[in-house]
């Protein structure tokens, strides 16, 4: 088997760890759960989700659905989640007997049933970070050059590079070493548990044909992420990358 030109992750699927932080969740201004013994639970190797104390779920809240299945992790309730006005049905589990070790009397929440999340007192965004992933932006000399079907899109010798384990290094560069003439601003926002939200995302227009959202930018990215601030980044799944005059394979992600 080839070796990846990158890290990958190394987690294995249900995987357990504690959470060393504090974590809240709201929904409609109230804040459902607040714990300081969440755990992290590895669904599937790229990140885990959060599994917290049923007794660290506000009370009233969760409405049980009197349904239960046998899950992966073993019976699981199915319970919908209800705060004032706003109700989101069927957006929780609550494991009981027969589970795996140490989750029995935990409840894992659909994500995106919750208005926001937080770790200590800082908002996640998508997903609980990983642990085990590290991400770094360094400051770079090498020249890169951003290519599709051989237009250049974009050439710099000052770019910022992000390594994030398990994905290929992305390359940031400054906006005045974009062609602005054949990249099209689109409504497409996304978040990332490292960086933050997207301010602003392109697509690249050849001719008749649009590729649509092939870049983006962070103006506000988290504070860890700061060196990337108003920089450009293409996907190299779909763009051509040289780096010092070598032309890169393009990588196969999830993004691809």
């Amino acid at each position: 088997m080839p070796v990846p030109d990158f890290p990958q992750m190394i987690v294995p699927v249900d995987h357990i760890e504690p959470v060393p932080r504090r974590v809240r969740a709201m929904l409609g201004g109230r804040v459902v759960l607040d714990t300081t013994h969440a755990l992290y639970v590895w669904e599937w190797p790229f990140y885990p989700q959060f599994y917290l104390p049923r007794a660290d779920v506000q009370d009233g809240l969760l409405v049980d659905k009197q349904r239960s299945e046998r899950l992966r992790r073993g019976t699981a309730h199915r319970h919908g989640l209800r705060a004032g006005s706003i109700s989101r049905p069927d957006s929780a589990w609550v494991y009981a007997g027969d589970v795996l070790a140490g989750l029995d009397g935990t409840v894992r929440f659909d994500w995106d049933a919750l208005d926001s999340w937080f770790e200590e007192d800082e908002e996640i965004f998508v997903h609980p970070r990983n642990p085990y992933v590290r991400v770094d932006a360094l400051r770079s000399t090498r020249t890169v050059r951003i290519e599709l079907d051989g237009l250049v899109l974009a050439e710099s010798s000052s770019p910022v590079l992000v390594f994030e384990t398990g994905l290929p290094t992305r390359y940031y560069l400054n906006r005045t070493e974009v062609d602005f003439d054949h990249l099209v601003p689109t409504d497409t926002v996304t978040q990332c548990p490292y960086k933050g939200r997207t301010s602003g995302y392109w697509s690249v227009r050849m001719g008749d044909t649009v590729h649509p959202d092939l870049a983006w930018a962070y103006d506000f990215p988290t504070r860890q992420l700061i060196p990337i601030a108003g920089l450009i980044a293409f996907y190299n799944e779909k763009v051509d990358v040289v780096v010092d005059g070598e032309r890169l394979p393009r990588p196969k992600t999830h993004f691809s």
